[in-house]
């Protein structure tokens, strides 16, 4: 595939200095390549030959529409449904039943950080669904699932729930297709409106504040913070550990670990499966 541009070892420092500095992404160096690949059709759009004449326009104060379209580029990513299946067995098997007990009376919150095109939380939302149906009256006060992303435009494909057939066979089984989507005359499929209902989206640059969201009982940050510097994954975590609830649980990807910060967070072994929680 062509990419129509080159980069240069200076052009591409200079690039990576911008993503971190705008979203906190780390790109290694030999991700030249991946730039190549993400941003051809916006040079191509804008334009632009060089990769400086990029970033030159990014740095300008009228880059702010391009910026969006750059950052959401570069931080998209394919997902699955039910990612590593063991975080949604131990959401449903240990997690909702031990909140269900202790907080009868309680609104259930779960946040889905940097959710992407809606799997994550989409797939809570019909694990509480299989468990309400298995437990009735649980969480009678209400469930909500805060759905985070810096991209805009992965947050409006999110919002629609709707999918192609290829992007369903991606971790979903024909069974909770069944049972949670509806199919569309042209062949896609659509989330019920019991699982979107409990779904609500909002950009989120996790750089920023997260004091607004709320506090909740469980939050999912699953294979972002690799992308992250040491420093700032550490400084997610802190502002993470704000938003939890006492005795709330953090649920990592799992290539992902928490090193320190023993005294915001204990490890649980669930076996298979670590979760964190809140101290």
């Amino acid at each position: 595939m062509r990419t129509g541009f080159t980069i240069t070892s200076d052009e591409f420092k200079n690039f990576s200095q911008f993503l971190e500095k705008s979203c906190g992404i780390l790109l290694a160096e030999h991700k030249q390549y991946l730039v190549q690949s993400r941003l051809s059709k916006i040079m191509q759009k804008e334009g632009f030959t060089t990769l400086s004449e990029l970033v030159s326009r990014l740095n300008s104060m009228g880059g702010n529409l391009l910026k969006e379209q750059v950052i959401d580029a570069m931080t998209t990513n394919e997902t699955l449904w039910f990612r590593d299946i063991h975080p949604y067995e131990i959401l449903k098997d240990k997690l909702l039943a031990e909140i269900a007990s202790g907080q009868p009376m309680q609104k259930l919150r779960i946040w889905s950080a940097a959710c992407s095109s809606g799997q994550e939380p989409y797939s809570i939302s019909m694990v509480i669904e299989e468990f309400r149906q298995s437990r009735s009256g649980a969480f009678s006060a209400g469930q909500e699932i805060v759905a985070t992303d810096i991209s805009s435009v992965i947050l409006d494909q999110a919002k629609r729930g709707e999918y192609e057939m290829l992007a369903l066979g991606r971790g979903l089984s024909q069974d909770r297709l069944n049972r949670f989507f509806r199919k569309n005359p042209e062949g896609s499929w659509t989330i019920k409106p019991e699982i979107k209902a409990r779904v609500k989206f909002q950009s989120l640059n996790l750089l920023g504040q997260y004091s607004s969201l709320g506090q909740f009982d469980i939050i999912f940050c699953r294979n972002v913070l690799i992308y992250f510097s040491s420093d700032v994954k550490t400084e997610i975590l802190r502002k993470m550990h704000k938003q939890l609830k006492p005795g709330g649980y953090l649920i990592l990807g799992a290539s992902e670990s928490l090193s320190g910060l023993p005294d915001l967070y204990r490890m649980i072994h669930c076996r298979p499966g670590i979760i964190y929680q809140s101290i």
